[in-house]
């Protein structure tokens, strides 16, 4: 009888362990139940919609047209990265988009580096942006650059990574600095990281229980420096949607993002050949030398083995640099005008 209870017990730890790590299917937009679709949105090839948003001037009327990739956590309405001034001089349309699973456009379970860059690349066929545009990504989105510029470099008038994310599990890191870089990390993210690389099916699961703490970034908890703070503490009365960018589900945005980031990848940034070699065109990728979410000295190694990237590192600078004074126009300007970096205040 004892051993007849024992094994129902068991039976139901392990059904219940299943059910915990197992997440809750995603809202789709425009589904019963699922949020409304208020935004534009194309038809992808394998029926799913990418939402999009426009900015700068009119696309009939642009010298420049930019594919923006929004980071970790946010949406289509992250058009900052240009100010009204700069889109208004230089003749910039930006074009914005939910990456899969984010905001209003579908989720994509089968996500990877690829499968985003083709993404982008039937994005600009169907918005009309001709053979060739420019990618612009920022935290998480600078991942998505990577994959365009390995994916899709035939298409591309240039490139900007901005504090783009790293992955510890590059092979094309020494293995002693992507440990050092990997263990200055908060604890809590040290395991949220090991998780989505090494279990990834438990990356729900690790990070909506309550016994161990979750991935600073979700827990709006983020190692952010002295230099962020006080930009955010600027940005801080104007209005943004916390919830549009998860609103299909935490599974499909953030948690996604975080196993096809820091998971397998199907390719080794430091092999990528230069899509300019032979054409007009340039790569950069800024970094803060004070950015406590990624770190300098790998940004600095990457650069060192691709020297064919203009690499651009921010003295005071955080993971939030980009919106000190100048830094935003000194990026269009140098990647679109070719201009040499200006003294900045960061």
């Amino acid at each position: 009888m004892l051993k007849k209870i024992v094994l129902v017990l068991l039976v139901g730890c392990l059904a219940w362990a299943y059910q915990a790590t197992r997440p809750p299917p995603p809202k789709i937009c425009g589904s019963p139940g699922g949020p409304p679709i208020t935004s534009s949105r194309i038809k992808l090839r394998d029926g799913r919609h990418l939402a999009y948003a426009e900015h700068g001037v009119p696309k009939d009327m642009a010298k420049y047209k930019i594919i923006f990739a929004h980071g970790f956590g946010s949406s289509r309405d992250d058009a900052s990265i240009a100010t009204l001034e700069t889109t208004e001089q230089l003749g910039i349309y930006l074009l914005t988009f939910d990456r899969s699973g984010y905001g209003e456009s579908d989720p994509d379970p089968k996500r990877t580096m690829q499968s985003t860059a083709l993404d982008i690349e039937e994005l600009a066929d169907k918005m009309g942006l001709g053979q060739k545009f420019y990618v612009i990504g920022n935290s998480m989105g600078g991942q998505v650059v990577w994959g365009c510029l390995k994916y899709i470099p035939h298409r591309l008038a240039g490139a900007v990574l901005i504090a783009p994310v790293v992955n510890y599990w590059w092979s094309g890191f020494p293995k002693n600095l992507s440990a050092k870089a990997y263990y200055e990390q908060y604890p809590q993210d040290q395991w949220a990281l090991r998780v989505a690389h090494y279990t990834p099916w438990l990356t729900y699961w690790w990070n909506t229980q309550k016994w161990f703490p979750a991935s600073s970034a979700i827990a709006r908890k983020s190692k952010f420096s002295h230099q962020d703070l006080e930009i955010m503490s600027k940005f801080a009365g104007r209005r943004s949607s916390k919830t549009l960018p998860t609103q299909q589900g935490e599974f499909e945005s953030i948690h996604r993002d975080m196993m096809v980031g820091f998971g397998s990848w199907e390719f080794d940034v430091m092999e990528i050949k230069n899509p300019f070699a032979n054409t007009a065109g340039s790569v950069y990728l800024w970094q803060g030398d004070e950015d406590g979410i990624v770190p300098v000295t790998l940004q600095r190694y990457i650069a060192g083995r691709l020297p064919w990237i203009q690499y651009n590192e921010i003295a005071g600078g955080g993971h939030l640099f980009p919106y000190a004074n100048g830094i935003r126009e000194a990026i269009m300007k140098a990647l679109l005008l070719g201009e040499k970096l200006p003294t900045v205040d960061s």
